[in-house]
């Protein structure tokens, strides 16, 4: 099975980097869980921002329609199965499953990581060469048109959530582990 940091994508590097921030994951998950969120999407808002490029509402739009059959047909069943090991299926106990579980997890990541790479190639090939003074700007920008896509059918993204992931973006960057 591949490894899921093996790989020359700067969008997944990124996303690897930034998920491993404090709190991160716990953001990530009430966003997607809560508030049907794709976190893939959402970072490559961000990805985008950082390499200077604006996307609107309509380019969300595209870009949600063109993963959305692997979300569904792939990502969502892969994590339900694995949420649902997670506590053991009777009548196997959670011990007896672990390492099926674990399977499925390194499966789950390696299909978010074929989504990126698609969204990547898909979507981040025409990014400008320089990167803007205002990259945490153009972040808000690239996701309150990502809120407009959603808000009609799953509700407007938490403010309060989506500024934390935000504020530990703004930290990863001056950590100097993304360029401003």
């Amino acid at each position: 099975m591949k490894d899921s940091n093996d790989s020359d994508s700067a969008f997944w590097q990124f996303s690897l980097r930034f998920y491993e921030r404090p709190g991160v994951p716990d953001l990530c998950l009430a966003l997607q869980d809560r508030h049907g969120v794709d976190i893939n999407l959402l970072f490559l808002l961000i990805f985008l921002a950082i390499h200077g490029r604006r996307v609107t509402a309509d380019e969300i739009r595209q870009m949600d329609r063109a993963i959305e059959p692997w979300r569904v047909a792939v990502v969502h069943p892969l994590r339900a199965l694995r949420r649902q090991l997670k506590n053991g299926v009777s009548p196997m106990a959670t011990s007896e499953s672990d390492e099926l579980r674990n399977a499925i997890k390194r499966c789950e990541l390696w299909a978010e990581q074929l989504q990126q790479m698609e969204m990547e190639r898909q979507f981040a090939t025409e990014m400008p060469a320089e990167a803007p003074n205002e990259v945490l700007d153009l972040a808000k920008v690239n996701i309150n048109a990502y809120d407009i896509v959603i808000s009609a059918s799953r509700g407007a993204l938490p403010c309060k959530l989506v500024q934390q992931l935000l504020e530990e973006f703004e930290r990863l960057r001056a950590a100097g582990s993304e360029r401003a």
